[in-house]
């Protein structure tokens, strides 16, 4: 059996119409919610990236059902650990029990504003660690204080905390990010349908908790029109994540895709309105094992649309193959 989510994503959207789309999403039927968490988007043509973190305030408030998500926050640059757990904690109490911190390592493009550098991925990895380290023993409670080799904390604690802390979702990419993930992590967050990562998860401690993977689609009535989107704002997807890190501005995406086609991103993102399209766009994510896949919808001022689709149309037909 496999949860279908909506993805919040900030890159294309304002904070008021992501609200609106997570309510909507709710009342479609969506069984969960995950929401970026970025300082610039990938494309210019994509054109935001609100506060993802006062944009799930809101949503928490606006919904009462829907399980929402950080898909996913970097606890080590931009934002120090003792933040972000008190973040998290709050959403948790705002949510009522609704709310999961999915955590990764971080972009160059969001990071890199503070001024901070960008070290290599074992750099990053250290500080990931360490950052866990940090939220989870605010979230027991009491005052913590850490000196480590990244991070310092004097004396913090939470003093408003859940019942229940948030579940923590580590995302993976590789060897290295997956036994972190399988030692750290409530659950594991992946974007490709790689039964390999989902194996090394387990190797590492992962098994029979949740995994979570996202898959980018693009719905309209016209294809041609949901390619010509699709190309628009998304064909940085495809250069995988030890590029997708690293590039520093929007400009650097749209330099290195310059030569990525229309069909290109055709063929590897479904496009129009064909829900066995969309169906089997998802199937290798459950065949290699994912409990829950998010879908992102491309294009901010498409959602409407894709959510009505989505309660008449995709999710039955989803719903129907996948249980």
């Amino acid at each position: 059996m496999v949860q279908i989510g909506y993805t919040m994503m900030t890159e294309q959207a304002g904070p008021r119409d992501l609200v609106d789309h997570v309510v909507r999403a709710e009342e479609a039927g969506f069984d969960f919610s995950v929401t970026s968490d970025h300082y610039f988007p990938w494309l210019r043509s994509q054109g935001h990236s609100p506060y993802a973190w006062a944009v799930l305030g809101a949503a928490a408030q606006a919904t009462s059902r829907i399980p929402l998500m950080t898909y996913v926050t970097c606890p080590t640059f931009r934002y120090h650990p003792a933040v972000v757990a008190q973040k998290a904690a709050t959403l948790q109490l705002l949510s009522e029990g609704r709310f999961r911190l999915g955590l990764g390592s971080g972009e160059n493009l969001n990071e890199h504003v503070v001024g901070g550098g960008w070290p290599s991925v074992d750099v990053r990895h250290e500080r990931f660690e360490e950052a866990v380290e940090i939220i989870r023993a605010l979230f027991k409670g009491g005052h913590v204080n850490h000196h480590g080799t990244h991070f310092d904390v004097e004396s913090a604690r939470l003093w408003d905390l859940p019942d229940e802390a948030p579940p923590i979702g580590v995302a993976v990419s590789g060897e290295q990010s997956c036994e972190l993930a399988g030692r750290l992590g409530d659950l594991v967050i992946a974007t490709e349908p790689k039964a390999g990562l989902l194996e090394a998860f387990d190797r590492h401690g992962g098994r029979g908790k949740p995994r979570v993977g996202q898959l980018p689609v693009c719905y309209d009535p016209d294809r041609d029109t949901a390619v010509k989107r699709a190309h628009s704002q998304f064909r940085w997807f495809g250069s995988g994540w030890k590029v997708n890190s690293e590039l520093p501005h929007p400009d650097s995406f749209e330099a290195a895709t310059q030569f990525v086609t229309p069909d290109d991103v055709a063929d590897a993102i479904p496009c129009g309105d064909d829900p066995e399209a969309f169906v089997e766009a998802v199937r290798p994510y459950a065949e290699a094992g994912f409990t829950e896949i998010a879908l992102v919808q491309i294009g901010g001022e498409s959602q409407p649309a894709y959510l009505d689709w989505s309660e008449k149309t995709l999710l039955p037909a989803l719903r129907d193959a996948f249980g």
